[in-house]
């Protein structure tokens, strides 16, 4: 079976898919992610968080694609696709665990892994020169926003044989719900609003993943907190910022998310000048606080709409934990 055509029209194919995603994110969430997302596919405006969706906008890659030609700017925009920083965040936590303390989190966010065909390659030979002790994947596997998903899942297969860690995921706005088994299958652990308990020696940290905020608008923030211990130390994986305000009052402690690319093509001094999020500036790249909660809103791995960045190179994250 192929994955083209809409999401209820496939699972009407394959109905062991169907029962699959029913036994993992029950009925409910299921049959609200397959309605929107298949609502989605022909949206353009008034959807999601933003008014305009300019990642769904057909016409915007050959505009922003014909003015990298016309400037000959454009080889110059896909070499720096592939030209991955590795930053450091350090994440002070008072009351975090001393077994936890130097524990090393991996943060790659919009990997897009379909956007060129050496990408998956170039990235995992990156990641596997560092040193971590987890792994966590914050959304978009795929570089359009709906149409076939193999080539992306593939990619994220090669990524996954260099990832030497326990790896955890959400979906992001660019990820249909049939993605959820093959990632999976790959030994990775969706976390679909809900949380997972993090051990080392006899302490924990609890790590919780909510469905994509941005367009789904799937999020459940008080399903994923359930059963979290109020002392407990709680990373919190969002593909997007906009959700900042509520997760902060739930009790998280940590917020880890992507989505908006650092503005992806910037003005000189990686002067954004867009985010595609209706948060506020301050959320839109790199660490930030609200209330008693800690954020960090990565530049993204990938890149989206053309294969080109400027002025925000590709990210990959190292966020170390830290009892101050």
């Amino acid at each position: 079976m192929t994955n083209t055509g809409t999401a209820i029209d496939i699972l009407e194919q394959d109905p062991e898919l169907h029962e699959y995603l029913v036994r993992r994110m029950g009925k409910a969430h299921l049959r609200r992610r397959v309605g929107v997302e298949t609502e989605h596919m022909a949206d353009r405006f008034g959807q999601g968080q933003t008014f305009v969706n300019i990642e769904n906008l057909r016409l915007a890659p050959k505009l922003i694609n014909l003015t990298l030609w016309l400037t000959g700017m454009r080889a110059r925009g896909r070499a720096n696709v592939e030209d991955f920083q590795v930053r450091h965040n350090r994440v002070t936590l008072p009351h975090l665990p001393a077994a936890f303390n130097g524990y090393t989190v991996l943060q790659l966010s919009d990997l897009h892994l379909d956007v060129l065909d050496t990408f998956p390659d170039r990235l995992a030979e990156r990641v596997s020169e560092l040193d971590y002790d987890l792994c966590v994947l914050t959304g978009d596997y795929r570089f359009r926003t709906s149409g076939c998903h193999k080539k992306a899942m593939r990619g994220l297969e090669r990524l996954c044989r260099d990832i030497r860690t326990d790896t955890y995921a959400i979906l992001g706005n660019h990820d249909t719900i049939l993605m959820t088994q093959t990632i999976e299958s790959l030994g990775v652990k969706l976390l679909l609003n809900e949380n997972t308990t993090i051990r080392r020696e006899e302490s924990a940290v609890y790590l919780a993943g909510i469905d994509d905020p941005h367009y789904y608008a799937a999020d459940n923030l008080e399903s994923a907190y359930q059963g979290i211990p109020d002392d407990g130390v709680s990373l919190l994986l969002s593909h997007s910022p906009e959700i900042y305000r509520h997760a902060a009052y739930v009790g998280f402690d940590v917020m880890l998310c992507g989505h908006t690319h650092g503005g992806q093509i910037c003005l000189p001094g990686s002067i954004a000048l867009s985010y595609n999020s209706s948060a506020p500036r301050f959320t839109g790249v790199g660490p930030w606080r609200y209330d008693l909660m800690q954020g960090y809103t990565s530049a993204g791995t990938g890149s989206s709409i053309v294969p080109a960045r400027f002025n925000c190179p590709p990210e990959i994250t190292l966020h170390q934990l830290s009892a101050g």
